[in-house]
């Protein structure tokens, strides 16, 4: 309604700066809002109805155009940034997510969402110690949320060091019990499956 309204008394009264700024940051918030919902639409698939890969980088595209010569304010560049690695994550091409990640981490630096997600590119281009950096930069000031230690956890299990593994599941499991439900069918966890140690931990009760 308010977009509207400047319309209108634009048309009525001509263009003013004040009244082009205001203008600019309305359409500069609507495309934000386009692009979000893109990516909310691409993320909210459960595994079994994820799209194939033809209609998911589509989507994904279409988020990157809303935000394309954007602009920015000091207020949204950090979102802005997070929603462009956030499409190339979904399109899987993670090593070009990882720079306007690190962007978004550098203005917004405790967003855990942002951490979360250089995790998971950092992951899959085989930099398990920039995954952990990531994250252990996080705990910084989100030592309290649980997925964080379920993650490192995850990617400790892969790097082969079962003692930070098993230390940060522990945790996960205490923050959040629910985690314990999901061990069973995480494959990160193969490399120290058998282990006895892990067999133990798991096998306490709660």
């Amino acid at each position: 309604m308010r977009a509207v309204r400047i319309v209108v008394e634009i048309a009525l009264t001509g263009v003013t700066e004040e009244k082009e700024v205001a203008f600019d940051e309305l359409k500069r918030r609507q495309r934000i809002r386009m692009a979000e919902g893109y990516l909310e639409l691409l993320l909210s698939f459960p595994e079994k109805w994820r799209l194939d890969p033809s209609n998911r980088d589509r989507l994904a595209r279409r988020a990157l155009d809303c935000l394309h010569d954007i602009g920015t304010t000091d207020r949204n560049k950090g979102h802005v940034e997070f929603l462009r690695g956030q499409a190339l994550r979904v399109m899987e091409l993670f090593q070009d997510a990882i720079l306007p990640l690190r962007r978004a981490a550098s203005f917004d630096p405790e967003n855990l969402h942002v951490y979360l997600a250089l995790g998971w590119c950092f992951k899959r281009i085989g930099r398990l110690d920039l995954a952990i950096q990531a994250l252990e930069e996080a705990m910084e000031f989100a030592a309290e949320d649980g997925i964080l230690h379920y993650n490192l956890a995850c990617y400790f299990s892969l790097a082969g060091n079962k003692s930070q593994a098993i230390q940060y599941l522990t945790q996960a499991f205490e923050l959040d019990p629910n985690y314990r439900d999901m061990v069973a069918a995480e494959p990160d966890f193969d490399p120290i499956r058998e282990d006895p140690e892990f067999q133990s931990m798991l096998s306490v009760s709660v």
